[in-house]
This record gives C-alpha cells, structure tokens and sequence, in this order.
C-alpha cells in the first residue's frame, strides 16, 4: 500500500464532492514523530507529523509545521460521506475559530485528513480528564465565545451551515485557548427559499442533539443552538452532558440543572465545584439564562448571533469567598425521548495525541 498526502490547492478552488476526483492527490508521505506516517501503520485514528509551512512538503520531524492527521476508520458509505463533508467543508469555509484543513487523502478503503495541530487538546479533555488542572472562569468563556462565533459564522454563511454535532469533544483549543470547530463530518446545508427546515436522518451525540430533531428529524439552525446550550451548562457545571454513573433525573445534564438555572440563589448549588467559587456571581447567573433559553423549546430560543452578543458582554473577572457548598442530590426520574441509539464510533480531529479522547457519536433512530 502506498503512502498518500494530498495537500489543499491554495486557489479558491472547492473541493471535489466525487469520489473518484477524490482520489487525485500527490502520493508524499508524511512524516510522524519518528517514522513515515504510512497508511497501514496508523493504528489510531490521529497523530503527529511535520510538513514545510511554505510549499506544503514533508518537513524533518521538529521542524516546519507540525499538523495533525486523522485517519477514518472504515464503515462504509456513511463513513465515506462523513469524509466527503470534511473535505468539502473545510476546504470552503475559513474563519478563525474553524479549524484549518490542510490536506486530505483517498488511498482504497483509507481516508486521511490533515489539518492544523492544536495543542491544548479538546474541551472536553479540559473538563471531564481525571486529573486536569481545572479551567478558571475567563479561559471558560473565552472558549465558549469562540465557540459561539465559529457556530454563527457557520448560521450567517451565504449558504447555512448546520453543524449538527457541537459538542465539548469537537471544540479544539490552539495554545492560547481559542477556540476552533472541528469534525464536519455530520455538517448538513441549511435550508433554502421558503424552507423553514431540512429533513434529514437524525444523527447526532446523545444528550446534544436538540429534542424535536429527535421527534421529527426536521434540522434547523436552532438544532445547532440547543447543543451549544449544553456545552455551555457542562461548562458552568463541570458534568457531563450524560451521566451513567448517576441515578434518575441527574443522569441528564439538562433535566438536572434547569430547575436552578433561573433561581440566582440556588444556581451556586450546580456550578463546577473545581472553580471554588472564583467567578463573577452576576456574569455567571447571565450565562446560565443564555443557557436555559438555549435549551428551551426552538421557536423561542435565540439565534447564534443573539448568544454571541451575550457572551461578549460578559465580564471575566473571579470573585473570591464564595460558598460552594455540596450539590443537591435530588433526584427527580425525568423519561428519555422514544429513540433507539446505534454506535458509530465518530472522532473529533486534531487534539494533542497525549489529550486524545475517543468521544462517542450516536445515529438516533426514532422509533415510530
């Protein structure tokens, strides 16, 4: 099997969608961290390699650029469409808080991606790792901020975009903390004209994805703002958007924390005990409305541009001497929406091999 590394044209060019012109990329090999990153030698689906920054050529292992490559696993059509949507994509749209492509590959039943390194690793590495100096108050909501605008970029494209699968696991952070979208694989074109939504399959990650695309498979941009509504609860609180280890209502994020997010007296009860109160009371009670109205029912909830508004608003500055004390432990059995869950096993790109976590994604199939 030969080695492959097909490096983005720097023209504005779109990437091909067929699969066939696919298949027409430069057979360079990449170097990893200490040997060629061949094809057959990748045994996960991410790793280190180095290329020129000028000509986009291998570069000696510590020197250049260093990128990530991600390789997709196998699993058929879908996995190749998964491919194709990243490559399309990524190699149209440039913002600052989307994560760069820089090369991709089609080699048989291999697919590679090769995009820029980012070193901080994911959100959800920061957040949930065992042993992970906790996030302060500002770094969470510079990241959450750059979030939101990397989603409102997408909303506000002169062809809408919907994510579709925001979560911690694909908000990468570069060595500064800002913040970049990663995994396009599930992106899907907004709808156009007179259409109020796009009818699609409904996949996703469970405890993200937005309640009426589970219903009804009817995709909107909304969709998109319920999941970052999550996001920014696991964010204020430190939990999981979905929590096995917990009995009843507290297994959903969701179900657990809304009854507090609108009482400015009992929200200290559910914030992130790691932050020891160091956050400004007023901010974080605003970022907990904008999350609650994130998650509410989509005709009322805002629009990414109107999130984003809030977040930049918000003032970062820790407060100290406040009571953290235990979180409530009433448990309250809240019923899951009626869906079946198949795995489909759909990695986030690019974080530090060292920080990587295999998140989990979901094709939800409702059950009729």
């Amino acid at each position: 099997m030969g080695n492959c590394f097909g490096a983005r044209s720097r023209s504005n060019t779109h990437p091909t969608s067929s699969a066939s012109d696919a298949t027409k990329v430069s057979s360079t090999p990449l170097h990893g961290s200490s040997d060629k990153c061949k094809l057959e030698s990748l045994r996960t689906p991410r790793s280190e390699g180095w290329i020129d920054e000028q000509t986009l050529g291998v570069a000696r292992p510590g020197s250049g650029m260093v990128v990530a490559v991600k390789k997709l696993k196998p699993e058929g059509f879908q996995g190749h469409k998964e491919w194709l949507s990243e490559v399309n994509y990524l190699g149209q749209l440039h913002h600052p808080n989307l994560v760069k492509l820089i090369g991709y590959c089609l080699d048989g039943d291999n697919r590679l991606l090769v995009y820029e390194y980012m070193s901080k690793g994911s959100l959800e590495n920061h957040l949930f790792r065992r042993g992970a100096q906790p996030l302060p108050w500002a770094t969470r909501i510079k990241v959450v901020t750059g979030a939101a605008r990397g989603l409102a970029f997408l909303h506000e494209s002169e062809q809408q975009v919907i994510y579709r699968d925001f979560k911690a696991s694909n908000v990468l952070l570069d060595s500064d903390f800002n913040a970049k979208l990663s995994d396009f694989g599930l992106a899907k074109a907004g709808p156009t004209g007179d259409h109020t939504h796009v009818s699609t399959q409904v996949l996703g990650t469970q405890g993200y994805a937005a309640p009426e695309y589970l219903a009804t498979g009817r995709l909107t941009s909304r969709c998109d703002v319920y999941s970052f509504g999550v996001v920014l609860l696991e964010v204020l609180t430190g939990r999981h958007a979905v929590d096995k280890t917990k009995s009843g209502m507290e297994q959903i994020l969701v179900d657990w924390a809304r009854p507090y997010l609108g009482d400015r007296r009992k929200l200290f009860l559910i914030m992130d005990t790691r932050l020891r109160g160091q956050y400004p009371h007023r901010a974080a009670y605003t970022a907990a409305l904008l999350a609650l109205q994130c998650i509410r029912e989509a005709k009322v909830r805002p629009n990414m541009s109107e999130v984003l508004a809030t977040l930049e608003q918000l003032p970062v500055a820790r407060h100290s001497h406040s009571p953290s004390p235990s979180r409530s432990t009433t448990s309250t059995t809240h019923p899951m929406p009626n869906s079946s869950l198949t795995h489909n096993h759909h990695h986030s790109p690019l974080a530090s091999p060292a920080g990587y976590s295999h998140g989990t994604s979901y094709s939800l199939q409702v059950e009729t």
